[in-house]
């Protein structure tokens, strides 16, 4: 048994929202991971990953913070309309009250990986100089409308008026969500087809819908046009200035390698992982393989720490 040093800590950012933080690992370890998980999940979807980077953070090799998404988990809203460039901002805040200094390698699963794309256009000078690497896992730089067939097209036909009655509606629609649990075999099969592989075990697909049973219809909806108006596909030369990683699953719907092949196209000198019968939830059903696309990251930080 690994033991770490813990702590959970929030960071108020400018329009009052508040961020939930959890922080394993010395605040003197030479550099700090930073996690960003994505839509309607929680930075508990992180967890089966920090597992593997506590030995490494229990050593004093790193840090690891984990955060809430404004709206998510235990982190509030905030008074801003719901963008991810605000998201951007908010890992920027969060890296500048646990991060002021030292080297950093971000993660971002999906929504989280969008994140980390906004503080890039909207930060350029923290790349190169604090964050020294970047993981992006199922994800997406824009266009996720396109496909008339895909999850994310069908939700965009969505109107403001529908998504305002949805949200008038949320204490009625929540009470029908208990009627349908987690622990529901029909719930676990939505949530199996949508967003899982074909090796993705039964505790793997529960885990992952208890996470996302305990995000709210708010997030839900609020959240939905953000996504739909995400578009930074020419605005990631900042990423350019570091290592980057890529992990999507062969079977992803939500963000479909295509998604990642454009990020390549963005970013030459990245390196793409196409994992075979994975799903969207690569960080539950993979997590060695991105424990070890971390890994890759931080060494190139040690390399530059020794050469300097």
């Amino acid at each position: 048994m690994t033991l770490v040093q813990r702590r959970t800590a929030a960071v108020r950012t400018d329009d009052g929202a508040l961020l939930h933080a959890t922080i394993d690992g010395d605040d003197d370890a030479p550099v700090t991971v930073v996690l960003a998980h994505g839509w309607t999940l929680a930075q508990a979807a992180w967890d089966d990953v920090a597992e593997l980077l506590l030995p490494r953070a229990g050593a004093g090799e790193l840090r690891l913070v984990r955060y809430d998404q404004r709206g998510h988990g235990r982190s509030t809203w905030g008074d801003t309309q719901i963008t991810v460039d605000q998201l951007g901002n908010d890992l920027a805040a969060v890296l500048d009250q646990f991060v002021p200094d030292g080297p950093v390698v971000l993660g971002g699963h999906s929504m989280g990986g969008m994140t980390i794309m906004c503080l890039a256009a909207n930060r350029p000078e923290l790349f190169g100089e604090r964050v020294r690497g970047a993981l992006l896992v199922s994800t997406s730089a824009g266009d996720l409308t396109s496909d008339p067939k895909s999850p994310g097209a069908r939700m965009s036909r969505l109107t403001p008026g529908m998504l305002n009655t949805a949200l008038a509606g949320a204490r009625v629609i929540e009470k029908l969500r208990q009627k349908l649990p987690p622990s529901s075999p029909r719930h676990q099969k939505i949530v199996r087809d949508l967003l899982y592989g074909a090796d993705a075990t039964d505790a793997m697909v529960l885990a992952g819908a208890e996470i996302m049973h305990a995000s709210t219809i708010r997030a839900f909806l609020e959240f939905m046009p953000a996504l739909g108006d995400h578009d930074k596909r020419t605005e990631l030369a900042a990423l350019a200035k570091v290592p980057v990683e890529i992990l999507v699953g062969d079977s992803d719907n939500l963000t479909p390698k295509r998604h990642s092949e454009q990020l390549v196209e963005a970013l030459p000198e990245a390196e793409l992982h196409v994992v075979p019968r994975t799903g969207h939830m690569l960080t539950q059903e993979r997590p060695q393989l991105v424990a070890d696309a971390l890994d890759r990251l931080l060494a190139t930080v040690d390399a530059d720490r020794t050469a300097a």
